[in-house]
C-alpha cells in the first residue's frame, strides 16, 4: 500500500488534485473495505477535503475499481465538488480513456457497444447486461496491438456504469486478463506471467476546470503489468 508521500501527483490546484491512482488501493471506503483509502489519505494532508463530499468519500467525484490503476480526479473545494459531480453525472465535457489487455482481439478492431448495464437480481456483487433495471452504458474500442493469445485495446465510454468496461469486454466475448469477477481463470492461470490484478488503466482524463472552465486532459502512462503483459 502506497503512503500519501508517494501518490503521484499529476496536477493540483486551491479547487482540484489529479493523480494516478495506483492498483490495489481502495479509493474510499466502505463496508468490508475498512483499510486505508486514498481519498482518506488524500484528505489526511490536505484537511479543507475533508468537509467536501461525504466523511467517507472526501472530494471524491468519481471512482475506479481497487485493482483499476489510473487517472483521477478529486475536489479540493465545495465549489469544485458541486460542478465536477455535475458534469461527471451529465457526462458534459467530460471524458474517459483506458487501457485494457484482454483475451483474444474483439472484431472488428474498432467499434460500439451499447447495452443496459444493472446488477444481476441473484448476485449483488455482480453487473450483467440486459439486467432488470439497468442503465443505458454505451463504450467504444480499438485494438491497438495483438499479442499472440492476448490483445491489448483502447476504450472510451460515453456513460459511466459500474465495471461498464469489464462487463462489457465479457459480454464481447474477449474478458479483461486477472479479472476475477468476469474474466476466465482458467486461461490467466496459463499465461507465462499470469496476472495478479485485471489488467486494467485508466490512461486518459479530459474535463472542465470547476472553477474557470478550462479544458483540461490528464494522462497517466500505464503500468509495467499492462506493458508486458503476453
Amino acid at each position: 500500500m502506497k503512503s500519501a508521500r508517494t501518490i503521484d501527483i499529476l496536477f493540483e490546484d486551491d479547487d482540484i488534485l489529479v493523480v494516478d491512482k495506483p492498483a490495489g488501493m481502495i479509493v474510499h471506503s466502505a463496508p468490508g473495505h475498512e483499510e486505508e483509502s486514498l481519498a482518506g489519505l488524500l484528505a489526511a494532508s490536505r484537511p479543507q477535503m475533508a468537509s467536501v463530499g461525504s466523511r467517507e468519500r472526501p472530494g471524491v467525484v468519481h471512482r475506479l475499481d481497487i485493482d483499476t490503476s489510473g487517472v483521477m480526479v478529486f475536489a479540493k473545494s465545495r465549489r469544485a465538488y458541486e460542478g465536477l459531480r455535475a458534469a461527471f453525472e451529465s457526462h458534459d465535457g467530460v471524458v474517459k480513456t483506458y487501457l485494457a489487455v484482454l483475451h483474444g482481439a474483439i472484431k472488428p478492431a474498432t467499434g460500439t457497444l451499447e447495452t443496459t448495464i444493472g446488477r444481476k437480481p441473484w448476485d449483488a456483487k455482480r453487473m450483467a447486461v440486459d439486467a432488470p433495471g439497468g442503465k443505458r452504458a454505451v463504450t467504444r474500442w480499438t485494438v491497438l496491438e495483438r499479442r499472440g493469445p492476448l490483445a491489448l485495446v483502447e476504450f472510451v465510454i460515453e456513460t459511466g456504469r459500474t465495471h461498464q468496461i469489464r462487463v462489457h469486454a465479457a459480454h464481447l466475448g474477449h474478458p479483461i486478463v486477472g479479472d476475477a469477477l468476469y474474466g476466465d481463470a482458467a486461461k490467466d492461470r496459463r499465461l507465462a506471467s499470469p496476472p495478479r490484478r485485471q489488467l486494467l488503466h485508466a490512461v486518459q482524463l479530459e474535463f472542465r476546470h470547476p472553477s474557470t472552465g478550462r479544458a483540461m486532459r490528464f494522462a497517466a502512462p500505464p503500468p509495467n503489468d499492462i506493458i508486458y503483459a503476453r
